[in-house]
């Protein structure tokens, strides 16, 4: 048997009152994938991070923790591991300084793991910036930095949330890759197709502690714990799409924003164009899915609506009246009206302050709400999104991505949006969780919110990767290729007959589970 080159036994982490990871044993070996699963701050982060040595601010921490050599890493969030000051290639470059050899070929093996980690245009990647990056170019080049740096076992936690199916095959055959030379692979993830292909063994976490472990395919065939079967087996509705009928929702709406002719670029138009003449229509209580490729543009879309991108041309108009091109010239209700929820959830919060004062002071600031009024309305809303008061009370740092996630939806919705930008909210959500936010989602579009989280015909745009989430939500659908909508229609019409050999090629590439999600639905 290979020697491991990492194992955990009996570790324990407590911070804040609290334990983080609670007795968690496994045994890393060469050239395997170890796939921890479970819940939203179960502790699959907290028990990643222990294998590169790094704990909570003020951790107890017992147990043993041992690696052969050091670890890569590549984080949930990965602009945590981009300097925002710096070019996305400067720290690769750091790492090859390490290595030693020529300047050439420090160069050479730095774009050769880009390659490897599916960035096919590594020079246009290297001068950028962080925030010139999509979600996905982030982490594939933080995904180059851990391949760069030889470490015998790669801890990847949530390596393809917010990817597109396409770029989520690429992402898992580097990873398989990966395997194949040798290096061990601990997989964090809450997308269980992902766990499915890779896994040889698989820990289920939650609130800490091991429920159950062994190989992977005893623990996808035959879960012994109730938990892990409920993983197994959520799925997200079909509130959405081919529902539509259904609902009595298959005519026009009346549009709440139309979008025309909108030409985004960064830095210099005529070389960073990211988007080219897009236009389209989102009408009163509907859903609109934007869909494509990491790097197609679509983020860049939203930011654009939200006055987040201040370099575009065309015109954006809420309920026919021009929105200004920058959020600073918007007025209040202007800010209320559109609100962004944004995929990196962490850097949207201030990570000095209780997340329920963040989410509270949106009631405060937007609506003039009375600060006791504001925090029970918040409360309330976060309760919605599966929050409770103790949760919220903790800075950010104390939550897990996936709260973090709901937070900042909370927040949005405190605001009571007429459009509400999601961009990739549910990726970083387990099975479960990502089921109850599409069911609270398509509940705001329909008009039937209830409690905190009223109804009215909030209109969404769901900015995601997942054409299950797509298929389940959108009324319509607009798939996006190299900036360009290149197809869009009803979500019934485009995902059951697609015009485009884009759009085809992303249905094709959705793993053959989760194909009844995505299809026509009754």
């Amino acid at each position: 048997m290979s020697r491991p080159v990492a194992r955990v036994e009996d570790l324990r982490v407590e911070a804040g009152g609290r334990a983080l990871v609670d007795g968690v044993s496994f045994t890393v070996l060469p050239g395997r994938c170890t796939a921890l699963v479970g819940p939203s701050g179960s502790g699959k982060s907290t028990t990643g991070l222990a294998l590169l040595g790094e704990y909570p601010a003020g951790a107890r921490v017992s147990g043993t923790v041992a690696v052969e050599g050091r670890a890569g890493y590549v984080p949930q969030n990965p602009a945590a591991a981009l300097h925002p000051a710096r070019r996305a290639g400067a720290l690769l470059t750091d790492i090859a300084r390490l290595q030693g050899g020529s300047r050439a070929e420090r160069a050479g093996r730095i774009r050769a793991a880009l390659r490897a980690a599916q960035l096919t245009d590594p020079d246009q990647v290297l001068r950028r910036y962080p925030h010139q990056l999509s979600g996905g170019q982030q982490q594939r080049a933080v995904l180059a930095q851990a391949l760069l740096s030889g470490a015998p076992v790669v801890v990847a936690d949530e390596p393809t949330t917010g990817q597109d199916a396409l770029t989520r095959q690429r992402v898992v055959a580097e990873l398989r890759a990966v395997l194949d030379r040798g290096v061990a692979v601990v997989l964090l993830s809450h997308d269980l197709d992902v766990v499915r292909e890779m896994a040889d063994d698989i820990v289920v976490l939650r609130d800490g502690r091991a429920l159950e472990a062994g190989p992977a395919a005893q623990v996808l065939s035959a879960p012994r714990h109730p938990l892990t079967a409920e993983l197994l087996s959520a799925a997200v509705p079909a509130h959405g799409g081919g529902a539509s009928e259904s609902r009595g929702r298959d005519g026009d709406a009346p549009p709440v924003l139309r979008v025309e002719g909108v030409t985004a670029w960064h830095g210099h138009r005529r070389t960073g164009t990211v988007l080219h003449d897009v236009s389209l229509t989102l009408g009163t209580g509907r859903c609109l899915a934007v869909v494509g490729r990491s790097g197609s543009g679509k983020t860049t879309l939203a930011r654009c609506l939200a006055g987040l991108h201040r370099r575009w041309s065309g015109r954006v108009l809420l309920d026919g009246e021009p929105l200004p091109r920058s959020v600073r010239d918007r007025g209040r209700e202007q800010l209320a009206a559109v609100q962004y929820v944004f995929q990196d959830a962490r850097a949207s919060f201030d990570e000095h302050r209780p997340v329920l004062n963040q989410v509270t002071r949106t009631a405060v600031r937007l609506h003039g709400a009375h600060p006791q009024a504001a925090r029970a309305e918040a409360l309330s809303t976060l309760a919605a999104v599966g929050l409770d008061a103790g949760t919220a009370a903790r800075p950010p740092g104390g939550l897990s991505g996936g709260e973090l996630q709901r937070a900042a939806l909370a927040r949005a919705l405190l605001a009571r949006p007429a459009v509400l930008l999601c961009d990739e909210i549910t990726s970083g959500l387990d099975p479960v969780n990502r089921r109850e936010i599409c069911t609270l989602l398509a509940d705001l579009a329909a008009g039937s919110g209830k409690g905190a989280v009223t109804g009215g015909g909030t209109s969404v745009v769901m900015v995601t990767h997942d054409l299950s989430v797509a298929s389940a939500l959108a009324d319509r659908i607009a798939v996006v290729d190299e900036g360009r909508v290149v197809e869009s229609g009803r979500t019934r019409e485009v995902l059951s007959n697609p015009g485009h050999p884009f759009t085809r090629q992303l249905l094709e590439a959705m793993p053959p589970f989760a194909g009844a999600a995505r299809g026509p639905t009754a």
